[in-house]
Formats: C-alpha cells, sequence, structure tokens
C-alpha cells in the first residue's frame, strides 16, 4: 500500500523557518520513480502547487510568493522529500499536503498545518 506522510509542521512566527518532510513507503522503485510536489490550502481557498520535483532532477517553485524563500528536495536513499521554508509570513499559513505522480497515477498525504502568527 503505498503511503505518503507528512511531519515538520506547526507554529512558526513571522520571519522564521519550517522544515516538512514527506516520507513515501510502499512505492516500488522508491520516490526515484516519482515525481514529487508540495501543494497548500488555505482556508477558504483552493489548493496551490507550491514546488514539484521531478524526478530528473529538476526542482520548480510555481507561486511567485514563495520564490527565494522556499526551496524543495529530496532523498531518494530515505524515499524523502523535503520544503525548506523560510522567511515565513501569516500568508503562509495552510494545510500543506505532500504529492506523488507516477505515470498516470497520483497518491496524497493527509495534510499538516503549518501557522505564520506572532
Amino acid at each position: 500500500q503505498e503511503q505518503l506522510v507528512e511531519s515538520g509542521g506547526g507554529l512558526a512566527q513571522p520571519g522564521g523557518s519550517l522544515r516538512l518532510s514527506c516520507t513515501a513507503s510502499g512505492f516500488t522503485g522508491g520516490i526515484s520513480v516519482l515525481t514529487m510536489s508540495w501543494y497548500r490550502q488555505a482556508p477558504g481557498l483552493k489548493r496551490e502547487l507550491v514546488a514539484t520535483h521531478t524526478k530528473f532532477g529538476h526542482a520548480v517553485n510555481y507561486p511567485r510568493s514563495v520564490q527565494g524563500r522556499f526551496t524543495i528536495s529530496r532523498d531518494n536513499a530515505n524515499n524523502t522529500v523535503y520544503l525548506q521554508m523560510n522567511n515565513l509570513n501569516p500568508e503562509d499559513t495552510a494545510v500543506y499536503f505532500c504529492h506523488a505522480l507516477h505515470d498516470a497515477s497520483t497518491y496524497w498525504g493527509q495534510g499538516i498545518q503549518v501557522t505564520v502568527s506572532s
């Protein structure tokens, strides 16, 4: 059974940092065969794509609001993908979801809350 489990969320102060982790299990070949992404969903808003790390090693951040502050990376040996979030602001408050894409199949983690507040 394929599974994605997020960790590392919580409360951060404006200007602070958090690192989210997503550990995958049950995937034949591990995450090396997966395109991994982070999405987020703030209250009342649609889920938005934050960053993608392709199985070929390309990393892309999508919203202009996170460029220069968020970095996605992966550790294939440990089947884990990370989202380093720096200089957080209250607009980053959301539930963050890990996503995996393999061929035509998609997988989601359960989501983890990130709250940025003083």
